[in-house]
């Protein structure tokens, strides 16, 4: 892409631009940039880390890349090469000031690179972590395929530098070979994601059968349909360079020296990039649109409640009227609990020995969910005999999901699964029984 015009690197930069608001737009909505901090909440170790970091520097690197050129290339212009025509100005007669700076973009641009295939390596050992764990309960961090993802990510972010700095002295042969290094490496980890794509909606089936909560099955039914788009978008990416690399390695090339095959391919590969960057943005921080309505009418509803409250207390102090009880405001305590003692009510869903306290969403710590419960014949010492019966109990969503790992029989994330980076560490992974009141289903 060195000897492309300059039009093809803005349709890059403005690509990147577009892919960068949509990040900061998301995340905003998804937790007011939250997610980003170093130390975000008690589960925030190594790997979250490492998976967000290297994701968001992943689009500025691009954007660099993308901009810089854009600058050089409308700074050098247009030059007529005899036999050639009037084409984008060569790098051998660019200032040598403009020269020294292809080298760094182009290292910049393989790094990102490097940074997009752990993000995609990750995503292929987990999701074929998830499918083939059964009820094992397999911690992810003590997995082969996590260790997997460990030297393969490794071996991404030295292979790919390396490759554009041993070929740094010719621009266009550095470009090419970097373009073929990726293109392989990329291409080769979306085609093992095809076979997860097609064994998805059988393991989605047994799930159903297994009792997973509803919730949790239209999550990766949508994480299925998002990674089916993306792995089209990822091959548009790919080939594209693949086809330009593999011409570009050649002693005779026919496709870098065609304007339109290779401005097309180039830009081709530039959507591809975005829009699948922009669909592994929303997988790895997945909103929840329900949630987030059902938190602003809360919040709404709330101050309304104290409004009124505050109202009328202030009529009661000028007139002396009487004032009508009132519900108090949603949040209250009183009104969640309905046991007689903390020891008696349920294990608390903010506790850090359950699977993500932000799993299910703030929507569920309140909905009920019935629940029957069948009660045997009893002789008392009198001998009198008292009959059982059928009763209805009601679990929030979070306590039913406590109760369904219990009687089912795939892997313990999957009750509450998020997203591919959003994990716990060790036994925090595992359940934590529901009390045993609850445990007579």
């Amino acid at each position: 892409m060195s000897h492309s015009p300059a039009s093809v690197y803005l349709v890059w930069s403005i690509m990147c631009f577009l892919l960068g608001s949509f990040l900061l737009w998301h995340l905003w909505k998804f937790d007011r940039f939250k997610c980003l901090r170093w130390n975000h909440g008690p589960y925030s170790g190594a790997f979250k880390r490492i998976m967000t970091y290297t994701y968001m520097l992943t689009i500025p690197l691009l954007a660099t890349f993308a901009v810089g050129f854009t600058i050089l290339k409308y700074d050098v212009g247009y030059s007529l090469i005899p036999g050639f025509g009037i084409i984008p100005t060569p790098w051998q007669l660019w200032p040598h000031s403009r020269q020294q700076a292809i080298f760094p973009l182009q290292l910049l641009f393989s790094i990102g690179w490097s940074f997009e295939m752990i993000t995609h390596l990750e995503e292929l050992c987990f999701w074929l972590f998830l499918v083939n764990a059964g009820s094992v309960q397999q911690d992810w961090f003590r997995s082969l395929y996590f260790k997997t993802w460990i030297i393969g990510s490794v071996v991404a972010v030295i292979y790919m530098p390396l490759v554009t700095i041993f070929t740094r002295s010719d621009p266009l042969k550095s470009e090419a070979f970097t373009f073929l290094a990726g293109s392989l490496g990329s291409l080769s980890l979306t085609l093992w994601f095809l076979p997860i794509l097609w064994t998805f909606p059988s393991f989605l089936r047994n799930l159903k059968k297994e009792g997973v909560d509803i919730r949790t099955i239209v999550r990766l039914t949508t994480f299925h349909e998002l990674n089916c788009v993306r792995v089209i978008f990822r091959l548009l990416f790919v080939l594209p360079f693949l086809i330009l690399a593999v011409d570009g390695v050649r002693s005779h090339q026919h496709v870098n020296t065609n304007g339109f095959g290779e401005e097309f391919l180039a830009i081709v590969g530039a959507f591809g990039c975005t829009i699948s960057s922009g669909i592994t943005l929303v997988i790895f921080f997945p909103r929840s649109i329900e949630g987030e309505v059902q938190a602003r009418y809360a919040s709404r509803e709330k101050s309304h409640q104290l409004r009124t409250f505050h109202t009328q207390q202030s009529e009661r102090d000028s007139y002396f009227a009487p004032v009508s009880p009132i519900k108090a405001p949603l949040g209250d305590s009183a009104n969640q609990n309905p046991f007689n003692s903390p020891a008696d009510a349920p294990l608390s869903d903010t506790s850090e020995g359950f699977v993500k306290a932000s799993s299910l969403g703030p929507d569920t710590l309140t909905r009920a969910t019935t629940v029957r419960t069948f009660t045997p014949n009893r002789r008392l010492e009198t001998g009198v005999i008292v009959e059982g019966g059928v009763s209805v109990v009601g679990l929030t969503e979070r306590n039913l999901a406590r109760h369904n790992y219990q009687l089912s029989n795939v892997h313990p994330f999957l009750h509450n699964f998020t997203s591919p980076i959003d994990l716990m560490h060790g036994d925090q992974a595992v359940l934590r029984p529901l009390p045993r009141r609850y445990n007579q289903v």
